[in-house]
């Protein structure tokens, strides 16, 4: 055999070694890496217990906190856990359920409020924790407790708000952009291919024709009456009554008082010290849940320390989280 050949051969076969070698490597390292990865980032979800009073005895009260658009957005970015996590404060809600120590729920507010079905999920959850624990629910609202943050307060014992808390704005939105007319000024074309003449209803590629609003209106009026049925439930109101200020409009905490949607001013501490004094729970252990530490929320502040946290990371979040179909919402304020 000619030598050239001969090193051919042996060249092409350690080729082959080495690009079967590095492969194998990049397998491994690779299903490793992503496996360190998920573990660390799996914690995102996760919390823990933290004392804020230590009481004497069994009874615990526990403080939740509802912060942010309630709206499930998968449990957090690789920025971190921006805003509200719906699995993670769902998952405290069944925490207080089922802890037989747990006699007294304050849940503080601050949200605009969100998605319809995220709402109804709380809400569903916290009438279980009442009926089932037959324990109290007062409910703390900070700077904003509207829409479904209200929704989601309306079964509480008792409703504290801040003169200047921003609350009310009992009703649904639907909202989809129509940009038919300036595409077709800039000469852009759809082509719409769809089974029925519905299917791309509250498209943004054509007007809405009538039919399609009152099959809309009709859908979200359902959401509203059920809405309006759990104000009136929850604040022993007729719905006649909550009706006057279902219209949307938002309020003050002084405004919501008179109106029946709140019962006094009082903050977080203010709140605490009138459960236990209300339900003879001076003794009980104050506790709130807290969120572990993890990769993905260490490195979100490490990216909001040097890009900052108030705008850019909720922006960051929101471009990796919002989906693009219309849905509807309890909310007020997000365009």
């Amino acid at each position: 055999m000619p030598i050239k050949r001969v090193i051919a051969i042996i060249v092409a076969s350690v080729l082959v070694f080495i690009s079967v070698g590095v492969n194998s490597l990049s397998y491994i390292f690779t299903r490793d890496f992503n496996s360190m990865f998920e573990n660390l980032t799996a914690a995102n979800t996760g919390y823990e217990e933290l004392v804020i009073e230590q009481g004497a005895g069994r009874d615990r009260i526990a403080v939740l906190s509802l912060n942010g658009v309630i709206q499930d957005t998968g449990g957090g970015t690789l920025f971190g856990a921006v805003g509200y996590n719906h699995q993670m404060f769902m998952s405290q809600l069944f925490d207080v359920l089922e802890d037989p120590t747990v006699k007294g729920v304050v849940l503080s507010v601050d949200t605009p409020g969100g998605g319809v079905l995220e709402s109804s999920d709380i809400y569903d959850t916290i009438r279980a924790i009442q009926i089932e624990k037959e324990i109290p629910i007062y409910v703390s609202m900070g700077g904003m407790a509207a829409s479904g943050g209200y929704y989601v307060s309306a079964p509480a014992e008792k409703i504290f708000v801040h003169p200047e808390t921003i609350t009310g704005s009992i009703g649904v939105i639907m909202e989809s952009i129509n940009y038919a007319k300036l595409a077709d000024k800039i000469g852009i074309d759809f082509n719409t291919i769809k089974t029925g003449p519905y299917k791309d209803m509250m498209s943004s590629s054509r007007e809405m024709t009538k039919e399609e609003r009152t099959m809309l209106q009709d859908m979200i009026n359902d959401s509203y009456e059920r809405f309006v049925d759990i104000i009136a439930e929850g604040r022993d109101m007729t719905t006649a009554e909550v009706k006057k200020v279902a219209d949307g409009r938002v309020m003050n905490g002084r405004q919501a008082i008179e109106a029946g949607l709140a019962d006094e001013f009082g903050k977080i501490g203010d709140v605490i010290d009138a459960i236990k004094v209300d339900h003879e729970l001076e003794n009980a252990t104050v506790f709130e849940y807290s969120p572990m530490d993890s990769f993905s929320s260490i490195f979100g502040v490490k990216v909001g320390n040097m890009f900052g946290r108030d705008v850019e990371s909720e922006l960051i979040a929101k471009i990796l989280t919002d989906h693009n179909a219309p849905r509807m919402m309890y909310l007020y304020g997000e365009r």
